[in-house]
């Protein structure tokens, strides 16, 4: 009898172990592919392009920055980010980095970065960089197997 309650106590055991380990490469393969997700748009800022991005955002998405509601990402592609890409010679981030948090459907990410932005030169032949410390949150949900940001905020300061 006792022979028997110990092999079912270590065949429970194996199960949850079996379990928690199948659950927990789940999870890291959903952290993975939002993180995927957040470097793709960081990626094409860098390149200076929108191709491809909107494929990341909900159509319904919403996009605060600096204090400021930018509305959906097609209006902020249309009326903000996109035309500001255009006067740039040069959008760079360093000292990136990005954690997420993941909590079906849902995930969260913060990054923080320094972004140096060198505008194309003025009718004078000058150019002018800018460069700022900046955060960014975003909330993102699984939808059909695939993430989509459905909230970002950013915000940045001067760099001391």
């Amino acid at each position: 009898m006792k022979v028997l309650k110990i092999i079912t106590l270590i065949t429970v055991l194996i199960s949850t172990v079996s379990i928690t380990n199948a659950q927990n490469d789940k999870d890291s393969k959903d952290k993975e592919d939002v993180i995927a997700v957040m470097k793709a748009y960081k990626d094409a800022l860098q390149n200076l392009t929108t191709e491809g991005t909107f494929e990341l955002f909900t159509e319904d998405s919403k996009v605060f920055e600096s204090g400021g509601v930018e509305g959906s990402y097609a209006h902020y592609i249309e009326h903000h980010l996109g035309p500001e890409l255009g006067h740039f010679k040069k959008f760079e981030f360093s000292d990136y980095e990005i954690d997420a948090e993941v909590d079906l459907p849902y995930a969260f990410t913060t990054e923080t970065y320094i972004y140096t932005i060198v505008l194309n030169p003025d009718e004078k032949g000058e150019s002018r960089t800018i460069k700022k410390k900046g955060v960014a949150t975003s909330i993102l949900k699984k939808m059909d197997g695939k993430w989509k940001i459905i909230k970002t905020h950013s915000s940045s300061r001067n760099v001391k």
